[in-house]
């Protein structure tokens, strides 16, 4: 006769072998994640490719005939940029779990959320600002979304302690990018511009809010999905917007197409593996890597554009300063909680 709890006992049985195997598997994947030279590699690649942004974006300007005054064709460029990017981002995360990615109904409105953040708001102060100021000085100037995002987190979200070091990180930061922008007439710079410098330090603003929505809406869903379908929707919105205000630009010849495929898999590539690393460590641990994104931008802004007369002592004098402050802000201390 079959015994009907036998039967039972086996059917559980074999359920929680099969959920230990799958625990086992994801707590594997997580200690890899985890591991200081994962963290340390994925991090510089990350840093390389947004580094790389700076004077590329400038380049592709060039490649396609978009003036610096041209806010409506920059615009354009950046909608088209990153509908692309979110493409390769569905496409690349899809390979990667061997399904389509979608996202669920509530997910939805976070991913708007985002999309308003982190590619309208951000990139539209961005490209607008880049235009009209040095890729040195951009590069610069975006670090200091590290600062912001710690003053976001500890102040208004309570997600940690806004500690002496921490101020004092922050405080040497700003004053590498004081010291360039008041101070910066004597090595080539010129003075603070608020269409240009001003609207790069308020795209670091929008990152920094959109950063913590990230880590907070990763708890309950994938990273590259949510990266993805916000670039997506914030490209399409960026491209309407560009076009609607008369914005054009070229994609005739073979520079221009493969800057604009390099840009999109730049956001692709960066956002989703920093989504990843951020998921699934601390983010003081990640964010400690930042310092090398100002460093980056700026030597790339320095090689690849015209800017090497204006690449001086204090350009690099400010630079240090920044990378400083990023340090003092992430250095694990035991006695902070």
């Amino acid at each position: 006769m079959y015994n009907l709890n036998g039967g039972v006992w086996l059917i559980m049985a074999t359920k929680d072998e099969f959920l230990n195997k799958e625990n086992n598997i994801n707590t594997n994947k997580e200690d890899f994640l985890k591991k200081n030279i994962v963290v340390a590699a994925g991090a510089f690649i990350c840093c390389l490719l947004w580094g790389s942004a700076f004077p590329c974006i400038k380049l592709g300007y060039g490649f396609s005939g978009i003036a610096a005054s041209d806010t409506a064709s920059q615009i354009l460029y950046a909608g088209v940029r990153f509908t692309l990017a979110g493409i390769f981002t569905i496409i690349i995360g899809s390979l990667a779990s061997r399904k389509l990615l979608v996202p669920k109904k509530e997910a939805v409105p976070k991913i708007l959320w985002l999309c308003i953040l982190q590619t309208v708001l951000q990139y539209a102060f961005f490209y607008i600002g880049l235009a009209r100021t040095t890729g040195v000085k951009a590069s610069i100037i975006e670090a200091v979304n590290v600062f912001v995002a710690i003053f976001v987190s500890a102040l208004l979200f309570r997600q940690e302690k806004l500690t002496a070091r921490k101020l004092l990180g922050s405080l040497v930061g700003f004053a590498g990018v004081v010291l360039i922008n008041v101070i910066g007439g004597s090595d080539g710079l010129g003075g603070f511009t608020f269409f240009g410098d001003g609207f790069i330090f308020l795209s670091t603003v929008s990152y920094a809010f959109s950063s913590v929505y990230l880590k907070k809406y990763s708890k309950t869903e994938s990273p590259v999905m949510m990266s993805g379908y916000q670039f997506v929707m914030g490209g399409i919105i960026m491209a309407v917007a560009g076009f609607a205000m008369g914005g054009e630009f070229s994609l005739g010849t073979t520079n221009s197409i493969l800057m604009l495929v390099y840009l999109g898999l730049v956001s692709a590539i960066a956002y989703s593996l920093w989504g990843i690393l951020l998921k699934h460590n601390e983010v003081s641990k990640v964010a400690v890597f930042g310092f090398m994104n100002p460093m980056f931008g700026a030597i790339l802004s320095y090689l690849l554009l015209d800017e090497g007369a204006r690449f001086g002592l204090l350009s690099m004098t400010s630079l240090v300063l920044v990378c400083i402050g990023i340090f003092i802000c992430n250095r694990k201390k035991k006695a902070d909680s």
